[in-house]
């Protein structure tokens, strides 16, 4: 199968393309260059990839006449993966721009190509404010708990809308965090972020000496954390490129996620932070040195104040009719992808 992919050189996106390879299918990726390829790909790898240099927000990607027709009727599918993953609101034209002017300009591309399906990988918190995540198309018109899920909802809404013109498919993982079995990661963003700002909290109140000191961090203990390893991710990707049904969407969830005490938990052992508390004391009784922790965290506490039950039947089915296996997330792995990051850096 001959696959346009865009992300290829992201976290998921790289994991994925060398698994497509692995099994005999070719790529075109877009990329801003060639370099980045080459650094991520091995030679042999580099042998079933061409490269579009484009970026997301130009007409077509930045595919030019010669590359469409040199590939138009050639593609199998069109697999959109590239976004950007930032929760800032100053960032909210920057987001929309490349979340979702990005994927109409995929879609042109796919329908230019002449390409029969479409694939979209978006996000699980596309559903808003809802406690309740089904398989199902959301509202555009509720509150969002920041732009880029709002982004990525506008998306959803103009791939559904193609339907009639391709065979389209969405995907919405939850929160990407790194591989069940090794914990290998490469990402900087959501879990990673927030894992990041711990370890930079730490240093600061080491240099004060400050370690001793009890700190509270705003937020549910009992909240859940909806975490799904990157293979995960990847296996239901492989399994869609066969198998997939036209115009269905997939939620790519964890039935049992862990809760936010218990990730904290990992994250203190691994560190060797004793002293975090998750609280759902009110900000005002916080001290300064408190308040300054949880301003460095605080784009990530709309995620430690909810419980979302998700609903996948029919990314369940889709296992199964590939053959693969169910989800496989216990405490060893979770705990394994916390010391992976804090520990092999």
């Amino acid at each position: 199968m001959y696959i346009f992919m865009t992300g290829a050189t992201g976290f998921l996106g790289g994991r994925l393309a060398r698994e497509l390879i692995a099994k005999g299918h070719t790529l075109s990726v877009l990329a801003r260059s060639t370099e980045k390829v080459n650094a991520m790909f091995t030679e042999t790898e580099r042998r079933s990839i061409r490269v579009l240099q484009g970026d997301l927000t130009a007409p077509m990607l930045g595919a030019d006449e010669s590359f469409i027709e040199s590939n138009k009727g050639k593609v199998d599918l069109v697999l959109h993966m590239a976004a950007l993953v930032k929760f800032d609101e100053s960032l909210r034209d920057e987001l929309f721009e490349t979340n979702l002017t990005g994927t109409k300009e995929a879609l042109a591309l796919a329908k230019s190509l002449a390409c029969p399906r479409f694939f979209h990988v978006s996000t699980a918190y596309t559903l808003g404010a809802n406690e309740v995540g089904g398989e199902s198309l959301y509202d555009v018109n509720q509150p969002f708990l920041n732009p880029y899920e709002e982004s990525k909802a506008h998306a959803e809404r103009v791939v559904w809308e193609a339907r009639h013109e391709l065979d389209v498919s969405i995907f919405r993982p939850a929160i990407i965090v790194g591989d069940s079995k090794t914990g290998e990661a490469d990402s900087k963003f959501t879990m990673y972020g927030y894992m990041r700002a711990l370890e930079l909290f730490k240093r600061k109140m080491e240099r004060r000496g400050g370690l001793d000191e009890s700190i509270r961090l705003i937020g549910s203990a009992t909240g859940t954390s909806n975490l799904v390893p990157v293979d995960y991710v990847a296996d239901v990707l492989l399994a869609a490129v066969e198998h997939a049904k036209p115009n269905t969407i997939y939620n790519v969830t964890n039935d049992t996620p862990p809760t936010n005490d218990v990730m904290l938990d990992y994250m203190k052992e691994a560190l060797s932070f004793p002293h975090l508390t998750i609280t759902e004391t009110p900000a005002s009784s916080l001290s300064k040195v408190e308040q300054s922790f949880n301003d460095m965290v605080k784009v990530f506490n709309p995620y430690l104040n909810r419980d979302i039950t998700f609903h996948d039947p029919n990314t369940k089915q889709l296992l199964a009719d590939a053959g693969y296996r169910p989800l496989q997330l216990d405490r060893h792995s979770l705990r394994r992808i916390v010391d992976a990051y804090y520990h092999t850096k």
